[in-house]
């Protein structure tokens, strides 16, 4: 059985699209959406519809959340043109799209056979807006999984690929599709223009898990954004990159430093609820 999942769309059409052609390549017998569908890109309804059309499971993230009840989060002069392309983003939202984001669930577990499940949700089981990173002490992942563990437990949240074991499981994020977060070689946090999404396999007795990256034409995302109507296009265009990756091993960043890079991005990102 072959799973895929996405996660952390944030209204760009573009990458969700480029994502479903590479995941329909693989050849997968479910999608599920760990969350954070619509807020804070240009193409919410888009987004909503397109997953709707899919009819794959949605799990609810924070911003899913705050679209069901949006108000300004921050008087910040340097934080109004994220709030304002947020309260944008909920101002298109009709009533039967915030019906369908109602609809989200907090969390799934999935029957994979064997008597193994998969659980998933968006930050924490406990919590949407609880961090799940690589340097998260297990003593802290205790008190979010109270309620046992699932051969495979997958949130997103972070907009950071992850596999690591946890006891018996493996934890899951497969990094955001339409939002990633990248640290370039000149140690700024970009968001570069690939789609990042995760494929699970159980097969005779053993796990495969793959965290996968899908290119796609930046020019693509700067058209689709500059015919929306939405604020503050330069600003939210700002950060956006093609990169290419370097193999050169001493141009990884330190674990530890880079989940203080992502959980700082992560903030800014993910401010609504």
């Amino acid at each position: 059985m072959r799973i895929a999942l996405i996660s952390d769309i944030h209204g760009n059409l573009v990458a969700l699209e480029a994502a479903l052609a590479d995941i329909e390549r693989q050849r997968v017998d479910q999608i599920i959406c760990l969350g954070d569908v619509a807020v804070f890109g240009p193409q919410p309804r888009e987004v909503i519809a397109r997953l709707r059309q899919r009819d794959m499971p949605v799990i609810m993230g924070n911003t899913d959340q705050w679209l069901l009840n949006p108000e300004p989060w921050s008087t910040d002069p340097d934080k109004r043109p994220q709030v304002e392309i947020e309260m944008w983003n909920a101002s298109l939202l009709t009533e039967e799209d915030k019906a369908t984001v109602a609809g989200y669930m907090p969390t799934l577990a999935l029957d994979y056979g064997d008597g193994l499940t998969i659980l998933c949700y968006h930050g924490s089981p406990r919590s949407f807006s609880d961090s799940i990173r690589p340097t998260t002490p297990d003593d802290e992942l205790d008190t979010w999984f109270p309620d046992g563990r699932a051969l495979v437990m997958a949130g997103g949240h972070t907009h950071e690929p992850m596999a690591r074991r946890y006891g018996a499981s493996t934890l899951v994020n497969p990094g955001s599709v339409g939002l990633p977060v990248y640290w370039a070689a000149d140690g700024q946090v970009v968001n570069p223009a690939w789609a990042e999404y995760a494929l699970l396999e159980w097969h005779d007795g053993a796990l495969g898990i793959s965290l996968c990256r899908r290119p796609y034409p930046l020019g693509d995302l700067i058209a689709a954004t500059l015919a929306s109507n939405m604020p503050h296009k330069d600003y939210w265009l700002a950060d956006w990159r093609d990169i290419t990756i370097s193999t050169d091993p001493s141009n990884a960043p330190d674990p530890h430093e880079l989940a203080q890079i992502g959980e700082n991005k992560n903030r800014e990102l993910d401010s609504p609820g």
